[in-house]
C-alpha cells in the first residue's frame, strides 16, 4: 500500500491550528472531572510532581510517536500501520492496532456521551437556581432524579451525540478546525475566570495553592504513584487513534516535538487551573479533597448554592465541562470516519452519520445501565463498567505499549529520525531511549497493576 504525500481529508492550516485540535482532543472530562479528586484522594503538591514526572516520561514520547506514525502515514490509523509496516518489511498484522485504537476511541465515546450529556443538563438547572441553597441530600436527589429517568438521560445523549457530528460531518477545515478556534481559546478564558472567582475565596484559595503545590510525600503510597502513571498515560488521549488520525493532518514542515511538548503543557495546565478552580470552593464549604467521582454531580453543586454569584459560576463551570468533553468527542468520531471514507468510499457525511448513529445506538447501554438496565450484568458489571473497564485497563494501555513498541522497535532509526526531524541529536536519542524502554516499562506497571496481577 503506497503512502500518500498528502492526507485526502486535507491538513491544518496552521501549527496552531493542529495544537489546538490536539490538546482539545487531550483535554476532557478527565482534566476537570477525575484530576481535581485524584489529587485530593492522593495527598495534592507530592502526587502532582509525580504526574509531571510521568507525562514527561511517558506522555510526551508517546504522543510523539503517534504524532510521527500518523504524519508518515498520511491515512487513518489502520492503513498508516499497514503501509508503515511494508515499508520496513515486517507483518501488515500491525494494522490491527490501528483497529484496536479506532475500537477504543468508538466504545469510549458510547459512555462518555451519556456523562457529558450529565453536565449539558447541568448547564440549565445551575443558571436557574435549581442548585441554590441545596443541601447535600438535595444535591444527590437532584443527580439521582436525572440518571434514574432513562428519557431525559437519552435526551440529552442525544443532544450530544448531534452537536458532534455536526463538527465532523464539515471536514477537518471547516469542521474540526473552526471548532477547535472557537472552543479551547473559550475553555481557557472560563476556567480563568473561575479560578479567579475562586481566587476571592482568600483562605480556602490559599489553602488550595499549598495543596497544589506544596508537596508532602509522606502522604505519597506506592498507589498514588501508579495512579499518576495512569493518568499521565490516558488524559492526552493517547492509544485511541485520535492524535494519530490529527497527525496525518499535519503538515510536513511543523515540528512534531515542539507539538507534542506544546500540547501537554496546555493538557497539564488546564488540569491544575481546574484544580485551582475547584478546591478553593471545596474548602471554603468545608468538604474533603478527596469526594472521589461525585465531587462534580453531588460535591460542587452544593458549594455553587452556598455562594454569592453561585447560579452563573457555576453554569459557566459546566459550560466549561461541556466544551472540554465536545472537543474530545469529535476527536473520537474522526478516525472510524476517516477510515469509512478511505477504505470504504463513503462520502464524509454519510460516514459521519453511520459512525455517530452507531456510537449512538452503543450508548443505549450506558444509558439503561443507570436505570433500568441497572441490573442487567455481565462479569458482575453493567454495561457501562464494562466498556469503561475494558477500555480504560486493558484497550488503551495496549495500545499505549504497542505504538511504543511499533515506533520504537519494528521502525527503523532512520525513519523515525527523517519524520522526526530531529537529526541524530541529544533530544532524539532521549526520545528513542524512553520510547525504546523506560516508557513501555512503565505502561506494563500500569497494565499489569490495572488488571489486578500486582498486589
Amino acid at each position: 500500500m503506497a503512502r500518500p504525500s498528502k492526507s485526502i481529508h486535507g491538513e491544518w492550516t496552521t501549527r496552531w491550528a493542529f495544537i489546538l485540535a490536539a490538546t482539545g482532543s487531550a483535554v476532557g472530562l478527565g482534566n476537570i472531572w477525575k484530576f481535581p479528586y485524584i489529587t485530593g484522594e492522593n495527598g495534592g503538591g507530592a502526587f502532582v510532581i509525580v504526574y509531571l514526572a510521568c507525562i514527561a516520561i511517558i506522555g510526551i514520547p508517546l504522543m510523539m510517536a503517534e504524532v510521527l506514525i500518523g504524519r508518515r502515514g498520511r491515512q487513518n490509523p489502520i492503513n498508516s500501520l499497514k503501509s508503515l509496516a511494508e515499508d520496513e518489511n515486517k507483518s501488515t498484522v500491525w494494522r490491527w492496532l490501528g483497529a484496536m485504537g479506532i475500537l477504543a476511541g468508538f466504545f469510549i465515546l458510547s459512555y462518555y456521551s451519556v456523562i457529558a450529556g450529565q453536565a449539558l443538563a447541568y448547564i440549565p438547572r445551575t443558571f436557574f437556581g435549581v442548585f441554590e441553597g441545596v443541601t447535600p441530600d438535595g444535591a444527590a436527589s437532584i443527580h439521582a432524579a436525572l440518571v434514574s429517568d432513562p428519557e431525559r438521560l437519552l435526551a440529552w445523549h442525544t443532544i450530544f451525540m448531534l452537536i458532534t457530528v455536526l463538527v465532523v460531518t464539515r471536514g477537518v477545515q471547516h469542521g474540526l478546525e473552526k471548532s477547535v478556534r472557537f472552543m479551547m481559546p473559550a475553555l481557557f478564558m472560563i476556567l480563568i475566570l473561575l479560578v479567579g472567582y475562586a481566587a476571592n475565596t482568600g483562605d480556602a484559595f490559599t489553602r488550595s495553592l499549598h495543596f497544589l503545590f506544596d508537596p508532602d510525600f509522606s502522604k505519597l503510597t506506592a498507589n498514588s504513584i501508579l495512579t499518576a502513571m495512569g493518568h499521565a498515560f490516558f488524559t492526552l488521549s493517547l492509544g485511541m487513534g485520535a492524535i494519530m488520525v490529527y497527525g496525518s493532518y499535519l503538515p510536513k514542515k511543523t515540528s512534531i516535538f515542539k507539538v507534542s511538548v506544546t500540547i501537554s503543557v496546555m493538557d497539564t495546565s488546564v488540569a491544575l487551573l481546574a484544580g485551582l478552580a475547584i478546591f478553593p470552593l471545596v474548602f471554603a464549604n468545608g468538604m474533603e479533597p478527596g469526594q472521589g467521582s461525585s465531587l462534580i454531580f453531588q460535591t460542587l453543586p452544593i458549594a455553587f448554592g452556598h455562594m454569592p454569584g453561585g447560579q452563573f459560576f457555576g453554569g459557566i463551570f459546566f459550560l466549561l465541562l461541556v466544551f472540554a468533553a465536545w472537543s474530545s468527542a469529535i476527536s473520537l468520531v474522526e478516525p472510524i470516519v476517516a477510515w469509512l471514507v478511505e477504505n470504504k468510499g463513503i462520502r464524509r457525511m454519510k460516514a459521519t452519520l453511520l459512525a455517530g448513529g452507531i456510537i449512538w445506538l452503543l450508548g443505549l447501554l450506558t444509558v439503561f445501565s443507570f436505570n433500568v438496565g441497572q441490573h442487567w450484568t455481565l462479569f458482575g458489571q453493567t454495561a457501562f463498567g464494562l466498556l469503561d473497564y475494558l477500555t480504560a485497563n486493558i484497550m488503551l494501555p495496549l495500545g499505549g505499549l504497542l505504538i511504543a513498541l511499533f515506533a520504537g522497535w519494528v521502525m527503523k532509526q532512520s525513519s523515525s529520525s527523517d519524520e522526526l526531524a530531529l537529526g541524530n541529536g541529544f533530544v532524539f536519542k532521549s526520545w528513542l531511549f524512553l520510547i525504546r524502554y523506560i516508557t513501555p516499562t512503565a505502561i506494563i506497571i500500569v497494565f499489569a497493576n490495572l488488571i489486578g496481577l500486582l498486589g
